[in-house]
């Protein structure tokens, strides 16, 4: 075992080290099924608390890499060869998804302080004085379009140009966008069950849906394989109504869909940020090397249901596409809520309540 822990990484000492048990998991250094070693080994052999490798183990736990079993060990679950994954699939017929339909998860607010986006509010008012009554760009204003870049690039190592987010009211209006500018003719595989929304909007466009049953690791292999879907919109963190969370050998899978059948895959994040995990949710966006993902999220759940600001990535090679069937829409958003969001970003008052959330759902876990 050589890991290097350093104090002049920024980067908490269990973040490193899951960053490199993952490296020789992914790389084959432990294999599937294989038992890595004991805690206290690792603790030793790397010079970090006892504690801090739990902090690593329990990362990797949650993103489908290990399975500690009880008095056995930790396990690895993690396998790059996707054909006929066993990653925790079950049958999802044994779950009963009326309590969580019916309960207001997908409602509840972020509480984001009043106060701090009344002053917000004023700053901007101030700031940008007269510049409020100009009409927006088509793709949304470079400011918070920028600061969007460098919160992606901060919160998830996802970095991208400007020019690839697009700014739209809400989720809602984004699916729309993306029918437009895939077309009707192809068939658009969803979640199912899904948030309902989804389908409501694909169906109101005109599109063809395939429902794909869901597993509490995300969409069924089985179902995946047989479908004629050339779009698949996922939503690989907490999807609507079941729960279920996409581990790593399922989003690898997704992707190998996507390369293999000449797919795209719409990931979904909304409400990736509110994780309970120390750690958050690594995007498929990351994880594409051939430009097949289209990254979307919201700041509804985030900052108020009020904030109707959407905004989605799109691969540097599916550019010239957008802005030749969508680039003449007028963004619609309006230009102070852009700047609002974009000084919330910029001044830190965003991470800040994000994090704060987060701590606060992790108390209650307990």
């Amino acid at each position: 075992m050589n890991y290097e822990i350093s104090d002049k990484n920024p980067e908490p000492a269990y973040i490193q080290l899951y960053r490199q048990l993952v490296r020789d998991i992914s790389e084959g250094v432990y294999t599937y099924g294989e038992k890595l070693p004991s805690k206290r080994i690792i603790a030793e052999e790397t010079g970090v608390s006892v504690i801090t490798v739990e902090h690593a183990l329990t990362l990797l736990n949650e993103e489908g890499y290990v399975e500690s079993r009880q008095r056995s060990g930790v396990f690895v679950t993690y396998k790059d060869d996707t054909d006929g994954i066993e990653s925790r699939e079950g049958d999802y017929s044994k779950f009963d998804f009326t309590a969580y339909e019916k309960s207001d998860v997908h409602l509840r607010v972020g509480d984001f302080p009043f106060s701090v986006l009344t002053k917000t509010m004023r700053k901007v008012i101030l700031d940008y004085g007269e510049k409020l009554l100009v009409k927006s760009p088509n793709h949304g204003c470079p400011e918070l379009r920028e600061e969007i870049c460098r919160y992606l690039a901060r919160s998830r190592h996802l970095y991208i140009r400007p020019e690839q987010v697009i700014i739209g009211s809400g989720a809602e209006y984004l699916y729309g966008l993306i029918v437009q500018m895939f077309g009707t003719d192809k068939i658009y595989g969803l979640e199912s069950p899904s948030y309902s929304k989804i389908y409501d909007v694909y169906n109101a466009m005109g599109a063809e849906c395939d429902f794909l049953e869901m597993t509490p690791t995300g969409i069924d292999s089985a179902a995946l394989n047989k479908t004629k879907a050339k779009i698949l919109h996922i939503t690989p963190f907490n999807s609507y109504p079941s729960g279920a969370t996409a581990d790593i050998s399922k989003k690898r899978e997704y992707l190998k869909w996507a390369r293999e059948n000449d797919g795209i895959l719409i990931e979904d994040n909304y409400d990736s940020e509110l994780t309970v995990s120390r750690k958050a949710e690594e995007p498929l966006y990351l994880m594409d090397s051939d430009s097949r993902v289209i990254y979307l999220n919201t700041f509804s759940r985030t900052v108020a249901p009020s904030m109707r600001i959407g905004y989605m990535v799109l691969p540097s090679n599916m550019l010239e596409l957008f802005d030749e069937k969508l680039g003449f829409y007028s963004c619609t958003v309006p230009i102070f809520d852009q700047y609002v969001l974009a000084l919330l970003l910029k001044n830190g008052d965003f991470e800040r309540h994000i994090n704060r959330v987060r701590r606060n759902r992790r108390k209650n876990q307990t």
